[in-house]
């Protein structure tokens, strides 16, 4: 990878946020996140409570690349043909025709996602894990550039079904979206004004930046990026420590390394550096493992949280130089 390639995706990253800071305010961080799962090419759960721009941070990121997109509105009775698609009869060619879903576009929006049953949520583990669904026995194809950003709400648990470990691990980031500071909600509000009839769709006001041509070319790159064999056994070190952790029941698996690596080489991309630091492992380790930790009953009845393990473990291991 030389200089110029670095270049460019530095340019095109800082063309993207800064399109989409016209409208989401104060969630620099949720759209550095995301911008990293994305040309790291995996998929994303948001979870914050209502109000806090969740949405609206993936409709303005569908909005600024030039990619189709998305909503699944997730309730009790969606089956998995309501997301997947379905074979209809065409009376004039006397077969049937498949009619795709809305899983079939690049960015999927997969909205209060643990409202949804078992049988739903596993039809979208097939199209998040494979790239494909699969209906009456026939695999169709989704697009290469596909990505999964669910949402679910952490303080609404009644009419829901919590995802299970095996879909949570399909996730290469966990996001927590907090409330954002006092002042940034005042820039919100003038941000608001200012945009008068458009604040209903704030979205539909931003521009394309970035094509697709653009993001294949950082997803090629992204695994150009290179990592060191001290910053390699530093994640495996976190992943395999947290499994020994006294409030953990079960910790990250080897997959969850693979992941971090992975982000990791995403957000240096974006930073323009050629290759992973300890930094950037610190930067995703919450993001990667926190949905990848089970806590032991004992220590959620006490609030100890993932965040809190992974950072016992970020500040009890040695950083490699």
């Amino acid at each position: 990878m030389n200089d110029a390639d670095t270049a460019e995706v530095v340019s095109s990253a800082a063309a993207i946020r800064q399109e989409m800071a016209r409208v989401v305010i104060g969630q620099e961080t949720l759209t550095e996140e995301l911008l990293a799962a994305f040309i790291a090419g995996g998929h994303v759960l948001l979870e914050g409570v209502p109000g806090l721009a969740k949405t609206l941070a993936v409709r303005c990121l569908a909005a600024v690349v030039d990619l189709t997109y998305s909503r699944i509105q997730f309730t009790p009775d969606l089956l998995p043909q309501d997301i997947t698609g379905v074979n209809v009869f065409d009376a004039r060619s006397m077969q049937f025709q498949f009619r795709p879903g809305p899983l079939f576009a690049d960015i999927v929006l997969a909205d209060e996602v643990n409202r949804a049953p078992a049988k739903t949520q596993s039809a979208m583990l097939e199209a998040m894990q494979e790239k494909q669904v699969t209906v009456d026995g026939t695999g169709h194809r989704l697009s290469e550039l596909f990505m999964v950003v669910a949402t679910q709400n952490p303080v609404e648990y009644e009419g829901t079904y919590p995802l299970p470990e095996a879909q949570l691990d399909r996730f290469l980031m966990k996001i927590q979206v907090d409330y954002p500071s006092r002042e940034t909600e005042v820039g919100m509000l003038s941000t608001m004004e200012a945009l008068g009839p458009g604040a209903s769709a704030p979205h539909a006001l931003l521009g394309k930046r970035v094509g697709a041509d653009a993001i294949r070319s950082m997803r090629r790159l992204v695994h150009e990026v290179k990592a060191d064999r001290s910053v390699q056994e530093y994640i495996v070190e976190i992943v395999r420590r947290s499994r020994e952790l006294a409030n953990v029941s079960l910790g990250a698996s080897p997959r969850a390394a693979v992941m971090t690596l992975q982000a990791a080489k995403a957000l240096a991309l974006l930073r323009g550096i050629s290759y992973v630091r300890p930094d950037e492992v610190q930067a995703v380790a919450h993001a990667t493992l926190r949905h990848r930790i089970t806590l032991a009953p004992e220590a959620q009845i006490e609030g100890v949280t993932p965040d809190d393990c992974i950072n016992q473990l970020l500040k009890e291991l040695a950083v490699p130089r």
